[in-house]
């Protein structure tokens, strides 16, 4: 008789430790329930993984799941995991019925990434029940500490007044075991106690045996190799082999005494079916064993013995059946008992063996996802930005290696956990919004909103914000085309008087709808900005009126709410007080200007959510582009590669700015951190220093040949490249994400929290101090200038006048200029700082200086314009490495505004902003000089174009 099928006889059923699709849907395993008498099918990550990841078979599948939308890599997972589930179930089903009950299951595990999370158990499991929808299923439930109370709630309580059957899996020790009964039991007394019947619930204990053999035998090969004695050799050697068995066998002893007696009478009476031994990890790892050693040996009544293909493959070709499971129980505890004066501890093995056991299905895991996640790539690949990475040989193998240690660590899923400890562990956990804004947007609510403004026939929509609150929507509407019937939307982010009135007349302003935009309410800029539209609105459409044409995007309480409710705003849209600024262009912040302007918000948030996916907590690192680009970023920096060099492309030219306050806010800090360089066109590679690490992102079909020789001429010399090409402009939320991913990421390597701002705080203080003594006095305090000209100004504090005189600088412009920049070096970088207006000309001439500057000194550059910068940039050049040589910019204004209701005009406090941040910067010991321009700021600009030149060559 076929030796599988005549286990039956024994009382003992085979279950196959396997399962695949295709194998199911051949009819090989309706096969094997006919010939050999298989009752029963096990899965675990490790087996899916092989299915799905070592072949094809799942691809059509996979691509059929998205095709009605992109799911989770997990969610994606599940779908394909509960089908094969439900082909095997029914298969499998009529020796469910047949045995009413008592067989005919199909094991689906709960994720490993759960195993020492009672709560998430309970309710994965409980969720898998009802998805399968299955009476034959048994949910996996491992026997860890965490695990035995899931498991008796779920016996207990389970769905519905339905116990859930249970598979409790990684068992290796007796006395965990008689852990796990009690709780089957117990929760079959609870089930019971309240009306259920415990006739429809069932379990095993699956009791792994060769793992022990091969974890005991590896300590006695080193016993024996320290043994003097030959015939202590000899007593160790002969228990090689045996002491899984014995294992095994004491545990069937302890079950036929949990299973007898008054107690389990009651519950048998009323139906319920004993909990089975499973003997599992049954294919033998020690090739000088027999290879059905572990069905041969453990044969009794009661028990499952389930099966790789492998060894029942064998058992039917040459094994012997016989009930050997209560053969030698003597022998057995004497095997035990000689291991224990052997001084091999088998509790410590087998607590090991389960720590192991998670690890290792966790691990098992990882790759399922992985391949599901680049299968699903695979399939989306028109809908997901290709992202590549050319890192050299040093970086590379330090991402790697991160690579591997966050895999192993789980970090991705306790970021998305909001795990604090990942970073710093002071308040991380409290800036997370951001994972899930573009989820929770109310999409319904934009539209209507967006339908109420083309209606009342708005041209224009301005934006007055600073830092997050402008960035984002900057970056949109530079982007994005203006929509016809929609207003065109602006953005102010400065105080300075040319800008803003540059900005007022480019606007209809009884037509103009306002965007206040601040999180707390209290930020000066903005407060300012709309004092003074508030009021030029109310001179052209009446008081009364004014505030429809203004809204509020603000977090709940702040000051500006009631300021908005006090002045009749339109609308007050809340922020998520836990989303930092830098972080909210897929919140309100971002979202409430985009629908302004007619942006498809559903089109957005569906390319933006297709990155949220690939960089889930389910993506292992390997296949998360965010990780892998933070990864970058952060190793980079460690490695003295800080200077992240953005080159957008036409399309999108605007995208590095919004990166630059996202990178530098974030990580420049604590004397450490990134250096984002923004608008610094490409060069030959030998203009570089060995501080540089390239991000180059372009739009599919934005090919530029001479860009794409000097990037591949960087990358052959030896730079990080990094390459990110969007399908369109629609992708841009894609990119958001993927950046704010990838710097949290980068926060974590470099040890910092990125989700704080500590030094830009510094330097609002010191301008409100100054604006404070205007106020008072009627002018801001006097300051002397280190040298004066008729043409020029120029300040900075005693010690860098000291050096700077020590290196030459004298009675003329030109030395001070020459002294100071001569002080950049390898490593360093030169930031403009200028606080003068934003427009096309200036950036060209600030353009100029600096690559100038990188030419000649080969050193990384910045232009920035303040006050704009103070709240993007100014965190990393005053927290950040002190790396920075800054030349900050400043003029007399030709014409100042007057800001309603306050002394101080727009001029007076851009110049307490810019005086403010230079102060900060020399007492934080900042190599700083500052040239205050007079007179015709076009001219003088000229000739402090002139001098740099000159003072460089």
């Amino acid at each position: 008789m076929n030796p599988v099928k005549a286990l039956e006889q024994h009382g003992q059923a085979v279950w196959l430790d396997f399962l695949a699709r295709g194998f199911v849907a051949k009819g090989e395993l309706k096969k094997l329930i006919d010939h050999d008498g298989v009752k029963g099918v096990t899965s675990n990550p490790s087996i899916f993984e092989k299915a799905i990841g070592s072949s094809d078979e799942y691809d059509g599948a996979i691509g059929n799941a998205l095709k009605g939308g992109d799911r989770p890599v997990a969610e994606l997972f599940e779908l394909l995991a509960v089908e094969d589930i439900q082909l095997a179930a029914n298969v499998l089903r009529p020796v469910y019925d047949r045995l009413k009950g008592a067989d005919g299951f199909v094991s689906l595990e709960v994720s490993p990434y759960l195993a020492m999370d009672t709560k998430g158990t309970i309710a994965e499991a409980k969720r898998l029940w009802k998805h399968v929808n299955r009476k034959n299923l048994m949910v996996k439930v491992p026997a860890t500490p965490e695990g035995l109370p899931a498991i008796q709630q779920l016996i207990g309580e389970g769905v519905i007044g339905e116990g859930v059957s249970i598979n409790i899996t990684l068992l290796f020790s007796r006395k965990v075991y008689v852990q796990v009964a009690e709780a089957y039991l117990a929760g079959l007394e609870k089930h019971v106690a309240a009306g259920g019947d415990p006739s429809h619930v069932a379990s095993v204990a699956s009791f792994f045996v060769s793992r022990i053999d091969s974890a005991v035998d590896k300590l006695l090969d080193e016993k024996i190799a320290q043994a003097n004695d030959p015939s202590e050799k000899e007593r160790l050697a002969a228990l090689k082999g045996k002491v899984a068995i014995a294992n095994a066998k004491l545990a069937y002893q302890e079950y036929k005494h949990l299973f007898a007696g008054p107690r389990w009478d009651k519950l048998k009476a009323k139906g319920a079916k004993p909990q089975r031994l499973l003997w599992a990890s049954t294919g033998t790892k020690n090739k000088d064993y027999s290879d059905v050693l572990y069905v041969e040996e453990l044969i009794g009544a009661d028990t499952v013995n389930t099966m790789p293909p492998a060894t029942l493959e064998a058992f039917r070709d040459h094994g012997k059946v016989r009930d050997s499971l209560e053969e030698n129980i003597e022998d057995a505890r004497r095997v035990l008992a000689e291991l224990e004066k052997s001084g091999i501890s088998l509790d410590a093995i087998t607590d090991d063996l389960v720590k192991d056991g998670v690890k290792l299905f966790a691990d098992a895991a990882d790759k399922l996802y992985g391949a599901v996640a680049h299968k699903r790539v695979a399939v989306l690949a028109d809908g997901i930005d290709r992202q590549q990475l050319a890192l050299g040989s040093s970086l590379g193998k330090a991402v790697e290696k991160s690579t591997e240690d966050w895999r192993a660590s789980g970090k991705i899923r306790r970021l998305w956990q909001h795990d604090k400890s990942l970073w710093t562990g002071i308040d991380e956990d409290k800036w997370l919004g951001w994972l899930h804004s573009p989820a929770s947007a109310d999409v319904a609510d934009y539209e209507d909103f967006a339908q109420r403004v083309k209606r009342q026939g708005f041209t224009d929509a301005v934006v007055l914000g600073m830092g997050g609150s402008s960035l984002g929507p900057e970056v949109l509407a530079e982007t994005f085309a203006s929509k016809p019937g929609s207003p065109k939307l602006h953005v102010l982010d400065s105080t300075d008087p040319a800008q803003v009135r540059h900005l007022e007349a480019s606007i209809n302003i009884a037509k103009t709808l306002f965007i206040v935009s601040s999180k707390s309410g209290s930020t000066t800029e903005p407060n300012v900005m709309k004092d003074y539209f508030f009021a030029r609105v109310s001179k052209a459409v009446g008081a009364g009126k004014a505030g429809h044409h203004f809204i509020a995007v603000t977090d709940p309480g702040s000051s500006l709410e009631k300021v908005a409710t006090r002045q009749g705003f339109a609308r007050i849209f809340h922020g998520d007080p836990a989303i930092g600024g830098r972080y909210s262009v897929l919140s309100p912040f971002g979202l409430v200007p985009a629908a302004t302007a007619g942006i498809n918000l559903r089109a957005l948030l569906k390319h933006a959510l297709a990155m949220v996916r690939s960089c889930g907590p389910d993506v292992p690192p390997h296949e998360n582009p965010g990780v892998q680009l933070g990864l970058a970023m952060g190793h980079a920096g460690l490695e003295g590669r800080d200077k992240v060099t953005i080159l957008s492309s036409k399309k999108i030219s605007d995208f590095g700015a919004w990166a630059e306050q996202l990178i530098a806010e974030s990580t420049g800090k604590e004397g450490k951190g990134l250096i984002p360089i923004d608008g610094e066109p490409i060069g030959e590679a030998a203009l570089y220093g060995q501080d540089r690490f390239f991000i180059d992102i372009r739009t599919e079909g934005e090919n530029d040949r001479a860009h794409d020789e000097k990037l591949t001429a960087l990358e052959k010399a030896g730079h990080p490249v990094v390459r990110i090409v969007m399908k369109s402009v629609d992708h841009i939320g894609q990119e958001f994400f993927r950046f704010e991913i990838a710097t949290a990421v980068a926060g974590a390597v470099l040890g910092i929290n990125p989700f704080n701002q500590p030094d830009v705080e510094d330097a609002k203080i010191k301008t409100r101090e100054l604006i404070a003594a205007f106020e008072k006095t009627g002018a801001l305090p006097p300051e002397k200038p280190v040298m004066a000209s008729a043409r020029a100004d120029i300040y900075t504090d005693d010690k860098n006048a000291a050096a700077l005189r020590r290196a030459g600088a004298d009675g003329d412009l030109g030395s001070w200029l020459k002294a100071h920049l001569s002080r950049s070096g390898a490593g360093d970088y030169v930031a403009l700082l200028a606080y003068i207006e934003r427009n096309h000309a200036h950036i060209d001439v600030l353009q100029d200086m600096r690559l100038e500057l990188r030419n000649k000194r080969h050193v990384a550059t910045c232009a920035e314009f303040g006050p704009r910068f103070l709240h993007s940039t100014g965190q990393a050049y005053k927290g950040g490495p002190n790396s920075g040589v800054f030349l900050q910019i400043t003029a007399d204004d030709a014409q100042d505004l007057a800001i309603p209701g306050q002394k101080a005009s727009f001029g007076v406090i851009k110049a307490a902003q810019a005086r403010g941040d230079f102060d900060v910067l020399t007492e934080r010991g900042r190599r700083a000089l500052r040239v205050h321009l007079k007179g015709d700021l076009e001219a003088g600009l000229k000739e402090l174009d002139t001098a740099i030149h000159n003072s460089l060559n």
